[in-house]
């Protein structure tokens, strides 16, 4: 499948970006060691394989997916070699005692990027799920970085998401409190970021899940008001590049928009992508239609699509990757965007939150609500509306 004609662009967004400072790539690598923490995710994968082909001293890659893990190896052996990088990878929890004890006997680190995350809207639906999220997305986040201090890393990256701009789910706005945290912690560590848009069939997304549909026979479900920006695993792997190594402290990269990047619904997407595959896309009118059709429809070259309007927590729109209060610079790189911000926050309520969370862990029970008034409690302006239906509830 051809992501960019998908996505209806002729070239990556970064090209020009990337071609003019190869050089500088090269001499910051060169003799420098590379801790990647949540390599083996789509993303983490992605930039792995851009900093390898830089030639790092060392790359070094920490991930829970031993199965993501083994892919990440077979990928960059069967595409780019095996260079002259002492390139490993550790199949351990970044918060963990085997994770200490790896830092210990492995060593420092010159740049430390972060690429691990809970990523998707879904995650709210439960307390369990939700409580992982927070602890993954914050806590694991603030652990890290402060590691990365501790070895003398000359910076940290970590990604973000565009659903982190004025959140109106969970997700995003865990990714909004992290970003807060990171710029207390930036005053002794100097840090980056990248804001996202969705990466094209990365692992778990719904433009995934459309391969999986098509391997089994099965329908295609897709809201059909929900627009997205979307970028290649190789974009999202050159942004967090250019971040990590490139940002000033407390920056957050994003991609401009341009005629190259512009809103789709996941709806049009899936028209296209079936075309591609030579099918056309039949819309029925509900999802047991869409099911009881399967085999009849693509015995004649079309696929049961079932378009609908989403009505699940914690869908937006629309993303957007800054607010109108936010620093920005639009003229350093052609395709990258950088906020600037300085290291503003509230240490007590970073602290109030923090407390928190440690109180109901220790209580050992806790709901929902409970950890939406914290997060109140740091985003008074959150837009969070539960309407009682996620998206497991969904085809």
């Amino acid at each position: 499948m051809n992501i960019l004609s998908l996505l209806k662009r002729k070239e990556l967004l970064f090209t020009e970006d990337v071609s003019n400072l190869e050089r500088t790539f090269k001499d910051l690598l060169e003799g420098s060691r590379v801790l990647v923490i949540g390599g083996a995710g789509t993303i983490g994968q992605a930039t792995s394989k851009e900093i390898f082909k830089r030639g790092p001293s060392a790359l070094h890659i920490v991930d829970i997916s031993e199965n993501n893990m083994v892919e990440l190896v077979r990928d960059i052996r069967s595409t780019l070699g095996y260079g002259k990088s002492d390139f490993k990878t550790f199949a351990i929890d970044s918060l963990s005692k085997e994770f200490d004890a790896f830092i210990n006997t492995e060593g420092l680190y010159d740049y430390v990027f972060n690429l691990s995350a809970l990523k998707h809207v879904r995650s709210e639906s439960d307390p369990y799920t939700l409580m992982r999220l927070v602890n993954v997305n914050i806590f694991n986040t603030i652990n890290s970085i402060q590691t990365a201090n501790k070895m003398g890393s000359k910076n940290y990256f970590c990604v973000s998401t565009d659903k982190a701009a004025n959140p109106v789910n969970m997700m995003g706005a865990s990714k909004r409190i992290m970003e807060m945290f990171l710029m207390r912690e930036s005053l002794n560590q100097k840090m980056s970021m990248a804001r996202f848009a969705n990466v094209a069939f990365s692992d778990g997304s719904l433009l995934h899940g459309f391969n999986q549909r098509i391997s089994k026979n099965q329908p295609i479900s897709a809201p059909n008001d929900v627009k997205r920006y979307f970028v290649t695993p190789q974009e999202s792997g050159e942004l967090c590049l250019m971040s990590g190594l490139l940002g000033e402290n407390r920056d957050i990269f994003f991609p401009k928009l341009s005629e190259k990047l512009h809103l789709i619904t996941f709806a049009e997407i899936a028209k296209r992508y079936l075309e591609n595959l030579g099918y056309e896309a039949f819309e029925c009118q509900s999802e047991n239609e869409a099911r009881a059709k399967t085999d009849e429809l693509i015995k004649d070259k079309k696929w049961p699509c079932f378009f609908f309007e989403s009505d699940t927590t914690g869908e937006k729109d629309f993303e957007e990757f800054f607010t109108d209060d936010e620093d920005l610079n639009l003229e350093k790189f052609k395709g990258v965007g950088v906020i600037r911000n300085e290291a503003v926050f509230d240490n007590k309520l970073l602290d109030q939150f923090e407390s928190g969370i440690s109180q109901l862990i220790t209580n050992d029970n806790w709901n929902k609500k409970d950890i939406v008034d914290l997060f109140f409690l740091l985003l008074p302006d959150f837009a969070h509306k539960e309407t009682g239906k996620y998206l497991d509830q969904r085809m």
